[in-house]
């Protein structure tokens, strides 16, 4: 290989994984005892030569967007192998790096050898995945930590079972706008996944205060949790959060019509920890809940009342400047 080191030349990838020399060029480098006019031969390198397990997946490949690798598998058979190779052993597969839509067959084909999958996420393939092509995925990959579903509307509640069944070391779950997301199969995932510490129920309709209080009770290790958009979360669901998961730092509860100041000051009293809190929409919260946590830092989605932001500035300058409040 050592004309690959010389000077910046244009070599060429063959279909057989072969390096080649630029057509019209011939090599410079000459030894001393070699007669003027004669060039050393330069040895043709082969790119698959190299050993694929230790050098080529782990250091090379794994610098190349996916794209670009689907797109190497057309080089030839040999190619081909090695990307499907690569592709058993990714940690990490996020259907957005491949292109705006991922076929159906595609994806299929890219996971079936994969065991060792940590991260996974398919929101661009809302409009085609169904069970039948991600159970499979799920059954067969035990070490998946993140898991990203938001939107995927064909899915049904089975899905969320066998993940509680088959990662139990899931960590980050989104299944924002899964409205097949029900009672029955978030017990399930609270029985065995027991370590979560993000869940995204935006939207999640099927939920009520009974299940949001089971998940609370089991999975007391959460520190991010969305139930926005769902009119049946109440105060029961936002105390029993507030009281079984001490590390929560974000909750959003926007549109969450039932949440009142109550629950409010609860979660100010158990979550010392919280950075961050969304209450937008929510008619029945005021100033009065929300100040406790405003005096501590917690980033809130609601301004501070202009009357209320009047009194602070004249505390902290000494007066006030003249405001017609009733325009």
């Amino acid at each position: 290989m050592t004309c690959l080191a010389g000077a910046r030349r244009r070599w060429h990838v063959t279909a057989r994984g072969g390096v080649s020399e630029p057509a019209g060029w011939r090599g410079r480098d000459q030894s001393p005892m070699e007669p003027p006019g004669q060039t050393r031969p330069c040895p043709r390198g082969h790119l698959l030569d190299l050993p694929w397990e230790d050098i080529l997946v782990p250091h090379i490949l794994c610098h190349l967007p996916l794209r670009q690798l689907l797109s190497l598998q057309r080089v030839s058979k040999p190619f081909q192998a090695l990307i499907q190779l690569y592709l058993a052993n990714i940690r990490c597969f996020d259907s957005s790096q491949v292109g705006p839509h991922l076929p159906k067959t595609a994806f299929c084909n890219l996971l079936k050898d994969n065991e060792v999958l940590q991260q996974l996420a398919l929101q661009n393939c809302s409009d085609w995945l169904t069970d039948k092509e991600l159970l499979p995925v799920i059954g067969q990959n035990h070490h998946l930590q993140q898991i990203q579903l938001s939107s995927c509307l064909q899915l049904s509640r089975h899905v969320l079972v066998a993940i509680s069944l088959s990662c139990p070391h899931v960590r980050c779950l989104s299944l924002a706008h899964c409205e097949w997301v029900d009672s029955l199969s978030l017990r399930s995932l609270a029985d065995h996944c027991k370590g979560l510490e993000s869940l995204d129920l935006t939207a999640c309709r099927q939920l009520k205060d009974e299940a949001i209080c089971y998940l609370a009770q089991k999975c007391s290790r959460l520190k991010s949790l969305s139930l926005a958009v769902n009119a049946n979360v109440g105060d029961t669901a936002v105390e029993e959060i507030a009281k079984c998961c001490p590390e929560l730092e974000h909750l959003d509860l926007t549109g969450c019509l039932r949440v009142k100041n109550e629950s409010i000051r609860v979660l100010a009293e158990y979550c010392t920890k919280l950075r961050s809190l969304k209450v937008k929409h929510c008619h029945k919260v005021a100033e009065s809940s929300l100040s406790i946590l405003r005096g501590r830092g917690v980033e809130l989605d609601v301004e501070l009342p202009l009357q209320r932001a009047l009194v602070l500035l004249q505390d902290g300058v000494g007066f006030a400047p003249f405001i017609n409040l009733q325009i």
